[in-house]
């Protein structure tokens, strides 16, 4: 049950509300947004709302159960409020939503919350971006547990993997760069394939502290898994990860590390069932 402050209140009960709704995005950076369906700008707690007409939200579904609430926000991309470079690079990813309704002639009478949740899945069509916001009710249908695997579960120098990637992180200067996910360095002469699956992060250009795993490597070539936000640049630098391909040989052969292997290597696969299956009904 929510409780309203008694003027806001009594300004819901009159005959005629004017209301407004709000969004209130938190970066886990810190950085806050508001937007307001209003036709001009509120303040609210000393935090500017936008007023946005191109910044909509569908309906709030809610119920008694503990079933996820369902709401889309979607809005126009503008550059000096959410750019499409700042949704590629993830500034916007599990950033906090609140949604409320306040009285735009006096805001200081309160709030009525609607939702609260985090972003979820951000894609961009056609020059607008569309949000799914994710109640706290969605935290109860995260799976909890682990699922067996023929790969590693654990990622590459984390606290179950344990190997030390002190010595396997390598400083770089981009040396040329044909497009936002391609760049080279021709000082780069590891064997091909170390930095596959890895991470790649800018220390400086446009894309400073912007990171992007690394699909595929070869000496002097790094190719990433998506583009960068910003075009790269000759003279930008960046620093490099080694990466892991989850494999059990790769992790004894490579790394030497198999008490730490977090997956079931010798479990018998699909193809091993199907294979016995062919066998049993030649019988």
């Amino acid at each position: 049950m929510k409780t309203l402050p008694p003027a806001f209140a009594a300004h819901l009960a009159s005959e005629t509300a004017t209301l407004a709704t709000c969004w209130k995005i938190t970066r886990r950076d810190g950085h806050i947004l508001g937007f307001t369906n209003h036709d001009a700008d509120l303040v609210i707690d000393a935090q500017l709302y936008q007023a946005s007409s191109g910044f909509t939200a569908t309906a709030v579904a809610t119920s008694a159960t503990l079933s996820a609430d369902d709401l889309d926000v979607e809005g126009v991309l503008d550059a000096e409020a959410i750019s499409e470079a700042d949704l590629m690079a993830g500034l916007y990813d599990y950033a906090e939503v609140e949604v409320f309704e306040v009285n735009y002639t006096d805001p200081a009478q309160g709030r009525l919350p609607l939702t609260f949740g985090w972003l979820g899945e951000v894609s961009v069509r056609d020059g607008r971006f569309v949000a799914e916001i994710r109640s706290l009710s969605q935290r109860l249908q995260q799976r909890i547990g682990e699922l067996y695997s023929p790969t590693c579960r654990a990622s590459l120098g984390d606290s179950r993997c344990k190997v030390n990637m002190a010595s396997r992180r390598f400083s770089g200067s981009v040396t040329g760069a044909p497009s936002r996910h391609e760049l080279t360095d021709t000082a780069r002469s590891e064997p091909a394939g170390r930095f596959a699956y890895g991470k790649l992060t800018f220390t400086s250009g446009a894309n400073n502290g912007l990171s992007m795993e690394v699909r595929e490597y070869t000496p002097g070539k790094i190719t990433l898994a998506l583009p960068m936000p910003h075009p790269c640049s000759i003279g930008d630098t960046y620093l490099i990860e080694e990466g892991c391909d989850r494999l059990f040989s790769t992790c004894i052969n490579r790394f030497a590390n198999a008490v730490n292997f977090r997956g079931e290597p010798h479990v018998p696969g699909l193809d091993r069932m199907l294979e016995t299956s062919a066998t049993r009904s030649t019988w």
